[in-house]
């Protein structure tokens, strides 16, 4: 009998052995804190072919005269750009080049809700995007301060900020000097979204007898 009891207990002790290293291994699993996303991109970028980024699995090979395959800091803006699923709000002095104009064309194709604040006195300057998403039926909002509207800033999906010195121009991207910061942190991240939403509500045309775009 008491060896019974004896391999009894052994057995228990396993039982409860592997219990204990599968609970600490899922309390390991849910207090392993998350990754978070800080990165810092400098300009002017390397040019580079970035079709690959608009159709990662398409057969078609590129043949412009660019390196292909090689990650910049142009290449890391916009895939931060592409990753928004559900909204994406931007707010920015001047947008003209193209490639940013093309990514959120493309989230807007995927149903990604975008929100656009942009300077009035840059929105229809030569060369500029804003009447391809408007025509798109993106909605944007011109400033209707005295001053420029010179932020340049975006919030992908409520969760990641980003900001910097950056205009979306050709220029900003391949001939000057710039910086963005890349963050999901919090503490930066909520100031940005509040200050969005209102200059969002404060630029609303239906306040200032303007016609609506959006």
């Amino acid at each position: 009998m008491a060896v019974i009891w004896t391999v009894k207990a052994i057995g228990l002790g396993v039982v409860a052995f592997s219990l204990s290293l599968e609970l600490f291994a899922w309390l390991g699993r849910r207090l392993r804190p998350v990754r978070s996303c800080n990165e810092v991109l400098f300009f002017p970028s390397e040019l580079a072919c970035v079709e690959r980024i608009f159709n990662p699995t398409s057969p078609f090979t590129c043949l412009c005269s660019l390196p292909h395959d090689v990650e910049t800091s142009f290449s890391r803006l916009l895939r931060h750009i592409l990753s928004a699923s559900s909204s994406l709000d931007l707010c920015v002095f001047a947008f003209s080049n193209m490639d940013l104009g093309r990514a959120i064309l493309v989230l807007h194709s995927k149903g990604v809700t975008i929100r656009v604040l942009t300077d009035k006195d840059y929105a229809a300057i030569n060369g500029s995007q804003i009447g391809v998403l408007r025509k798109a039926g993106i909605c944007v909002r011109c400033d209707v301060g005295s001053v420029y509207m010179h932020h340049k800033f975006a919030v992908v999906d409520g969760r990641l900020l980003i900001t910097g010195s950056l205009n979306w121009t050709l220029q900003a991207v391949q001939g000057n000097m710039e910086n963005i910061i890349i963050t999901d942190e919090p503490d930066l991240l909520h100031p940005f979204i509040k200050e969005f939403n209102r200059l969002w509500v404060l630029n609303d045309p239906a306040q200032h007898h303007r016609p609506a775009h959006c």
